[in-house]
């Protein structure tokens, strides 16, 4: 399931509902990488205090299909928060993002066990002023749809309310 919505949209604390209702051991792959101030740290203090103990979590800021290939297993939930955190990375990194998405999406169908990905919605804004940041929001509307069609169910959270999106058939348009 791929979990997207803006900034402090809820979209976090319903993914983890989600995963923690499944049943199964639930496991958190944080894409963050190490925080670089303290608001960062807070943040993730915030969200380690929110799912408590029983959430292995497994540190993934670049390498995310390999990571996700060893935490799965039939008996887990696995919640990847965030994809666009990831997708920074990448960029940061200078890797090639639309490959990286590409085996990451690929390597979906063939897990032994559920992921539900939380993703950013950046595309309801103005054209950004510079060309770094209009990089990263062509590539993170890029991922966010190629992730999109490789989820069996997309889920849009705005302001704490979830609403299940339905699959897109090609309309038939008639002039």
């Amino acid at each position: 399931m791929l979990v997207v919505g803006g900034a402090r949209s809820g979209k976090s604390a319903y993914a983890e509902a989600l995963v923690e209702r499944s049943g199964r051991a639930p496991v958190y792959l944080a894409t963050a990488g190490p925080a670089r101030d303290r608001e960062m740290v807070d943040r993730i203090a915030r969200h380690v205090s929110r799912r408590g103990d029983r959430w292995r979590t497994v540190e993934a800021p670049l390498e995310l299909a390999p990571a996700l290939v060893e935490a799965s297993r039939p008996d887990t939930a696995i919640l990847l928060d965030c994809a666009t955190m990831w997708l920074s990375n990448l960029m940061e990194a200078g890797r090639d993002t639309d490959a990286a998405v590409a085996e990451f999406s690929t390597m979906l169908a063939g897990l032994p066990g559920p992921v539900v990905v939380v993703t950013n919605e950046v595309g309801h804004g103005i054209v950004p002023e510079n060309a770094l940041a209009r990089a990263f929001r062509d590539a993170h509307g890029r991922m966010n749809q190629r992730l999109a069609a490789a989820m069996d169910h997309v889920v849009l959270v705005v302001a704490g309310r979830a609403l299940v999106l339905p699959k897109s058939p090609v309309p038939e348009i008639v002039l």
